[in-house]
């Protein structure tokens, strides 16, 4: 094969890894993502987008097709709290649907594609080469478990001794949604998703500990399993996790980490497209600055963007994992004020 050399390399082509193509293009750079994966790629995730990334998206020309989202209800089986976002709605949307309009966005602006698979990083003081491809920067937006991340000396190991690794299931089903907001519905150890989607669909997915069972759970949440019992589930299920991942830093040499490659917490608070999304604006923004600076540029950046989500959802986290569970929706049902502005401060 003949080599292919670009000034950016991109491990990756799910949303972040589309996203950091496009404004890599926009700004001028040549472009490879390398994907073994045919397209549309799918993933279990919630299928939220917060009014953030809708607007992130916007800027960079892509309008996925979904339907509002006006908000989160927090709720378990006594009370519930709901917020409303004071701006601009959200935006349900089918992984799919929102991989396609990134890829039509992606090979409408020159978008090359790579078809294999990651197995050496090789980098020095010009540039990186993965594989047959040679370029002056590397952005690993390969997920989770990210090969890049591992093979680029940036992998942690958890540091708790207890396991309390989380994983995602999703299904999708057939039903008019009932509502405008995203539900997150409570129980003793795990919390299900619903988001309203397009096309007389509701996207469930449960977080929960390792060997969760999706229909235990839902059997143990009476107003939903009622709803979704004659609803025909639209596809099998799919899964994802562990969901807390940790990297020892952002960047190395010439290769940076983006979304979840870069370090993922959970999924409790839905923003974790919003935040790829900054990633990958960072990103760029940081390699066409001060080349003396570039490295620390993204780092700094990479940190800005993600101080609300890692701050607000490791502590949700931390107290979802302790004996405070069972106060998480009291708490936020007596103080809406302080819900209210978590719900804004992560949507924006």
């Amino acid at each position: 094969m003949t080599p292919i050399e670009v000034d950016v390399a991109i491990v990756g082509a799910g949303p972040v890894g589309l996203a950091a193509a496009i404004e890599a293009r926009l700004a001028g750079l040549s472009v490879g993502v390398i994907e073994p994966r045919s397209f549309p790629i799918d993933k279990a995730c919630g299928e939220g987008l917060m009014p953030g990334a809708v607007d992130a998206l916007a800027r960079l020309g892509i309008h996925p097709p979904g339907i509002p989202i006006a908000g989160f209800r927090y709720t378990d089986a006594i009370r519930s709290a709901e917020h409303r976002f004071a701006g601009g709605s959200g935006l349900g949307v089918r992984r799919t649907a929102l991989h396609d309009a990134l890829a039509a966005r992606a090979d409408e602006l020159g978008v090359t594609r790579v078809d294999t698979r990651v197995s050496d990083v090789v980098q020095n003081a010009g540039g990186v080469t993965v594989g047959d491809v040679r370029a002056s920067w590397l952005f690993a937006c390969d997920g989770l478990h990210s090969t890049v991340r591992r093979l680029s000396g940036l992998e942690r190991p958890p540091r708790a001794r207890v396991d309390r690794r989380r994983f995602g299931l999703r299904k999708h089903y057939t039903i008019e949604p009932w509502t405008d907001l995203v539900e997150v519905h409570w129980v003793a150890d795990a919390e299900a998703y619903v988001t309203p989607l397009a096309g007389g669909l509701v996207g469930v997915a449960v977080l929960g500990p390792p060997r969760t069972d999706f229909d235990e759970v839902l059997g143990r949440i009476p107003e939903l399993n009622a709803r979704l019992r004659d609803a025909g589930a639209e596809e099998g299920l799919r899964g994802a996790g562990p969901l807390r991942q940790r990297s020892s830093a952002r960047s190395v040499g010439r290769v940076l980490l983006l979304g979840d490659a870069s370090g993922y917490v959970d999924a409790l608070t839905g923003e974790g497209i919003r935040v790829g999304l900054a990633h990958a604006r960072a990103a760029v923004e940081s390699i066409v600055g001060q080349p003396a600076r570039q490295a620390k540029a993204y780092d700094r950046e990479w940190s800005r963007v993600s101080r609300d989500f890692r701050v607000i959802t490791s502590g949700l986290l931390a107290a979802a994992q302790s004996p405070l569970r069972p106060l998480i929706v009291p708490a936020a049902r007596a103080m809406p004020a302080l819900f209210g502005a978590a719900v804004e401060r992560l949507a924006r």
